[in-house]
């Protein structure tokens, strides 16, 4: 047998494949599809989260669960998730902070103007413990009740009782804690799931014609503000001005002050140095004065003492003796010789001198 008929022989012994076969490996094919596509379809919509079997939670939400239309108190945390295609339905739920955005959101004024609010933003939360309460009571669109037909409402309320000037300039930094108060009160009776963080409201818009107006109302009293920042200005540098000239006639004076303040330090010492010299110089004489007292006193005492009879006598008869003239006359031998009469003259002599300074005194 040559090799070509041994080559036909071996391709006739090859089996051929059976219709069943084929069949049964597309089965299988498509089952894996169906089965890859139910576990890995994404979680966004609605009708593909209801097939899905392994869902996703992200992170800063729960997973809410109905089955048959009816809510489950099964809440999941973020991470991946198992439930029963087609039976069970899932929503995640935000519970971190979000903004709620409220546009073109028209109303009236107290004296029937219409203005418009283009954009109002409402900064809210839903609390974790209130999830399931909440979508019971108002559904996933729980904001939509409380937070979006809510700001309408309240914003019309709020325009109605004031003027255009009230809304657009007077009390227009007032909206803002206005309505989160007003939506926070209800929010705490009726769904106290909801917490109102802040809101956020712009400036309204208004006719274009009233806008001009309020311009020029602005501009002009910019003018004047201008004007009396001006004069407060002026007032600032008058009066800072005047605090120089004070504080330099106050440096001044202080100044003078010190310098008379010195003066009559000088001229107090130089007075007392004066005083003490003259006390000095009263000391002084007043001794020099008690020592010649003392000394006339003690050669009183001393002449008193040696001023005896006798020494005046003796001192008569020297003085006598000294005297180179002599007297003649019936009485000098007498005198001269008679001792006792010339004691008894003496002492009158002293009785005398002591009579008249007693007479004198």
């Amino acid at each position: 047998m040559d090799p070509q008929q041994q080559g036909a022989g071996a391709t006739q012994a090859q089996p051929r494949p059976q219709p069943g076969d084929s069949s049964a490996i597309l089965a299988v094919f498509l089952t894996f599809i169906a089965i890859v596509s139910l576990i890995l379809i994404p979680s966004s919509s609605s009708v593909k989260s209801s097939l899905a079997i392994l869902h996703q939670i992200p992170e800063g939400h729960v997973g809410v669960y109905w089955r048959g239309g009816a809510l489950l108190e099964t809440i999941t945390h973020p991470g991946f998730h198992l439930k029963l295609p087609l039976i069970t339905h899932y929503e995640p739920v935000q519970v971190t902070l979000q903004t709620d955005q409220v546009t073109d959101i028209p109303c009236g004024t107290k004296g029937g103007v219409m203005i418009n609010f283009e954009k109002i933003e409402v900064v809210n939360r839903l609390r974790k413990e209130y999830v399931y309460e909440t979508l019971r009571d108002y559904g996933v669109q729980y904001d939509k009740t409380w937070i979006y037909d809510k700001i309408h409402h309240e914003i019309n309320q709020f325009c109605s009782s004031h003027s255009l000037q009230q809304v657009y300039i007077d009390v227009f930094d007032q909206i803002d804690e206005k309505m989160k108060d007003a939506l926070q009160v209800d929010c705490t009776r009726y769904a106290p799931g909801i917490e109102i963080i802040s809101v956020r409201v712009t400036k309204p818009t208004i006719p274009d014609r009233i806008r001009r107006n309020f311009e020029q109302m602005e501009e002009e009293r910019t003018r004047v503000l201008i004007a009396i920042e001006k004069q407060k200005v002026a007032e600032k540098e008058a009066e800072t001005s005047k605090k120089m000239a004070i504080s330099e006639a106050e440096k001044n004076a202080n100044v003078s002050k010190i310098l008379m303040e010195q003066k009559l330090m000088e001229k107090d010492s130089a007075r007392k140095q004066e005083e003490i010299d003259n006390q000095m110089y009263l000391a002084r004489q007043r001794g020099l004065a008690d020592a010649d007292f003392y000394r006339v006193l003690k050669e009183a005492e001393a002449n008193k003492l040696m001023l005896t009879p006798e020494y005046l006598e003796l001192k008569f008869i020297e003085a006598i003796a000294d005297n180179t003239k002599i007297f003649f006359g019936e009485k000098v031998p007498s005198m001269i010789l008679d001792q006792r009469l010339l004691g008894n003259f003496l002492q009158e002599i002293s009785r005398n001198t002591s009579m008249k300074g007693s007479a004198y005194a």
